[in-house]
């Protein structure tokens, strides 16, 4: 028996078992679905191009979007001990402070202002280049600057100051606003995941067992009390029961912990007796409130050898793989979407509203038409949305895929703000400074001009930017799923820490505060008095510069 059960090895998970663990009094196991980090792509960061086309991933996808023309997105979650840190671009962001003020005026979740989080972030960290009021070194995880910056980076920083949009040297510091270039989870030219950053500097702890490729099917609710899980840890064995002493700690992402819940009869009831589940406890706010940020993309060609493209012809490959091996340099050294930025598509937003990832190369997740030059694609993402989705099951079986439904541009108001960014994204292109390196636009086409046709482009080319959070979120009203200190309404010894439980998605890439949750939560489970709030030697200005 196991004083804490784990279920999910993806960030907060990783960082849980870790935390946990330090007391050598304390036994804790963490089960993952998903295999080891084996894949040598996963380490390598330009990898991540792969992760979304199936490698460590679950391949599943969303129900037709009513308000996409019933286009079936693909939706990647990881399948993997790291999770969605062991396949992602490695961004490291952590959005603005007024995304987390937010949490705790408008949702109530006291505890999880920016002050009180900003310790979290820091602890976590390992920062290659700064050390003040907002960043540390000696955490577990890698933090470090871009390896092998291209020409054309530099020439769109100063396509976008054309525009009047800053550079800013630190999207994580005083100022969110601008573009640069990001801080990513790497270390020594690896990626820095949270397992290797969380687990293996302690594979030897003797009270920490770790346990991947084990399927867990529901959580053992008895007079209202978590006392176990039921697992299954390879295809066609019987269902085992593991037992736990204190709590269960669901950390299985924004799609995989209210699926769980729901197997385990923790849901809207009326949607568990129509899959064949009773309901054990009646909560509606599990799998609701999902919110995710939609991804529009200019891609162009370029005016000659300005990007990767053209690495992918085998004798370069094998060139750049050396010049990895030997140097720890080259575009296998690059996660690819290493530039980038905020800025506003409403113009009297309080903070940045639309984040951009310039991307070396042309369509480097979904592909696009054979180009004669390279070419370059800068993504644009809402990232406020007002759209809220659902997941739910679809049958009993706990080996079904979930009905993932992000509902994107249910809201009108996220149809328009992204189409803004959208216009953003194409004026950047085209500015003085990238005429040397960019030929003409791809996509959508200088046709495409009005509202309808780039709605309708839309519809045809948007992705998601793997960013879903909020379907147990936290709160105190009748739709919350969790309390701020993340214990499941309603049931005993059972808690969420993973992205499901932000109420609203920050302002960013997801992988940093979802680590942050996890370092939060793990003083929350052992009861320990949170680290001290943040204190600043000048002002705080997450908001929009004077």
């Amino acid at each position: 028996m196991s004083d804490y059960i784990i279920i999910g090895g993806g960030p907060a998970g990783c960082v849980l078992a870790n935390r946990l663990s330090e007391d050598p009094s304390i036994s804790v196991t963490l089960l993952e679905a998903g295999g080891r980090d084996w894949h040598p792509l996963i380490h390598m960061p330009a990898g991540f191009a792969r992760m979304t086309k199936g490698i460590a991933s679950w391949g599943w996808e969303t129900v037709p979007q009513r308000h996409l023309k019933n286009r079936v997105l693909r939706y990647t979650q990881a399948r993997v001990i790291g999770g969605g840190s062991s396949i992602n671009a490695q961004l490291y962001t952590r959005g603005n402070p007024g995304d987390y003020d937010a949490w705790v005026s408008e949702e109530g979740c006291e505890g999880w202002s920016y002050r009180e989080v900003l310790p979290y972030f820091k602890r976590a960290e390992d920062n290659q280049r700064f050390a003040n009021d907002y960043h540390a070194y000696g955490g577990p995880l890698g933090v470090s600057n871009p390896i092998s910056p291209l020409p054309i980076c530099e020439a769109w920083f100063k396509a976008a100051q054309e525009m009047g949009i800053p550079f800013n040297p630190d999207f994580n510091g005083a100022v969110q606003e601008g573009v640069g270039y990001y801080q990513l989870t790497q270390k020594d030219a690896r990626r820095s995941s949270a397992s290797t950053a969380y687990l293996k500097p302690i594979r030897g702890r003797k009270n920490l067992t770790v346990r991947t490729g084990v399927l867990v099917t529901r959580v053992m609710i008895d007079n209202g009390r978590a006392t176990g899980v039921e697992v299954v840890d390879r295809p066609g064995a019987q269902p085992l029961v593991l037992p736990a002493d204190r709590e269960i700690i669901l950390s299985s992402g924004a799609i995989g912990s209210p699926k769980l819940l729901m197997q385990s009869g923790i849901g809207p009831a009326e949607h568990l007796r129509s899959v064949g589940i009773a309901p054990v406890h009646d909560l509606p706010g599990v799998g609701s409130n999902f919110q995710d940020h939609l991804d529009l993309f200019v891609i162009a060609e370029c005016t000659g050898d300005h990007t990767y493209d053209n690495y992918a012809k085998l004798h370069r490959s094998v060139w750049a793989g050396l010049q990895y091996i030997l140097l720890k340099k080259g575009p296998v050294a690059s996660s690819l979407f290493e530039t980038g930025g905020f800025w506003y598509a409403d113009p009297t937003a309080a903070w940045p509203d639309i984040q951009f990832h310039l991307g070396l190369g042309s369509g480097i997740e979904a592909g696009v038409e054979k180009l004669r030059n390279p070419g370059v694609t800068l993504n644009s993402a809402y990232l406020r949305p007002r759209s809220r989705g659902t997941v739910r099951l679809r049958s009993a079986d706990a080996a079904a895929a979930p009905l993932i439904d992000p509902d994107y541009f249910s809201d009108p108001h996220d149809r328009d703000m992204s189409i803004r960014g959208l216009r953003l994204a194409r004026e950047m292109m085209r500015q003085k400074a990238l005429t040397p390196f960019v030929m003409r636009e791809v996509l959508p086409g200088p046709k495409l001009e009005s509202e309808d046709e780039l709605f309708d482009y839309a519809c045809r080319n948007a992705k998601t930017d793997h960013h879903p959070v909020g379907t147990c979120r936290m709160g105190h009203d009748e739709m919350a799923v969790v309390t701020p200190d993340l214990r499941v309404r309603g049931i005993e010894d059972l808690r969420v820490c993973d992205a499901s439980v932000m109420p609203r998605v920050p302002s960013c890439n997801t992988n940093a505060p979802t680590i942050m949750v996890g370092e939060k939560g793990a003083d929350l489970v052992l009861g320990r008095e949170p680290l001290p709030p943040a204190v600043f030697a000048g002002n705080v200005a997450g908001h929009r510069a004077a």
